[in-house]
């Protein structure tokens, strides 16, 4: 078990939590849908919208503090939605620009470590220019000093969102490398579970933008490098026993919309 005591019962505290709080504040919509509410009744009709419902939040509410939860005990420094800094030298935009254009028409293929290397030779380089903060959904510092600014998506992007993300990352490490460029940079999108399991992750194959070595963990290889081997499979059980502890609750919750 990688998980210990207290972090399962954690865990299973915020899950309970967040679905109370949605039970409390949960409205279904007010669509009038006569053929789907005679076929399959009011009650699943409601189900299905709160399941909606509590899937758009589920990075925020869940997924963002579970994180957090099982990294505090194995790295050094541990946060969820901090702001990225605002400096950035005009070298290292320019070559930002560079390596996406090259990306974008396939002249070369991502490779992050040439790609850091790359932007901290110009990080300081230039005039620097104000950027806009973004929000890094999850921090980390290792034991050793690696830092980690992890952006936290959901399990299918839009294919034209990718160019985005790749973007992000590189000026995320422009912007840490102007403000240290020594520091130890790792700028990585996480995806929480993989729909296609047990087929690999290929959304699109990402469109060519990501380095799936060194940018992209999706399901069980976010989870353990999280928490250790085991986090993944701890992680689904804590989920299974919730679910189990709050069945008679959820469905009691909605017998109220079969009338």
């Amino acid at each position: 078990m990688s998980l210990n005591d207290t972090q399962v019962k954690n865990v299973e505290t915020l899950l309970i939590n967040v679905l109370h709080h949605k039970f409390e504040t949960y409205v279904p919509e007010s669509s009038h849908m006569p053929f789907h509410t005679r076929l399959l009744g009011k009650d699943r009709l409601a189900l299905y919208s709160f399941i909606q419902s509590l899937s758009t939040t589920f990075g925020t509410s869940i997924f963002e503090p579970v994180a957090l939860e099982i990294a505090k005990n194995r790295f050094k420094d541990a946060q969820k939605q901090v702001k990225s800094g605002t400096q950035i030298s005009s070298g290292a935009q320019n070559e930002i620009q560079i390596i996406m254009d090259s990306l974008s028409s396939a002249e070369s293929k991502p490779n992050k470590i040439n790609e850091i290397a790359r932007i901290k030779s110009v990080c300081r380089n230039g005039e620097m220019k104000t950027v806009k903060k973004t929000n890094i959904d999850l921090y980390l510092e290792s034991k050793e000093g690696d830092i980690y600014y992890i952006d936290i998506k959901s399990a299918k992007p839009n294919k034209g969102e990718w160019n985005g993300f790749k973007r992000t990352l590189l000026e995320w490490v422009g912007v840490a490398l102007a403000a240290n460029p020594d520091t130890k940079i790792h700028t990585l999108v996480c995806i929480p579970y993989n729909p296609y399991e047990p087929k690999p992750y290929e959304r699109w194959t990402l469109s060519g933008m990501l380095d799936l070595n060194e940018e992209l963990l999706v399901g069980k290889d976010f989870w353990d490098f999280l928490g250790g081997a085991g986090t993944y499979e701890d992680l689904l059980d804590c989920f299974e026993r919730v679910g189990i502890e709050m069945r008679d609750e959820i469905d009691e919750n909605f017998k109220k919309y079969s009338l």
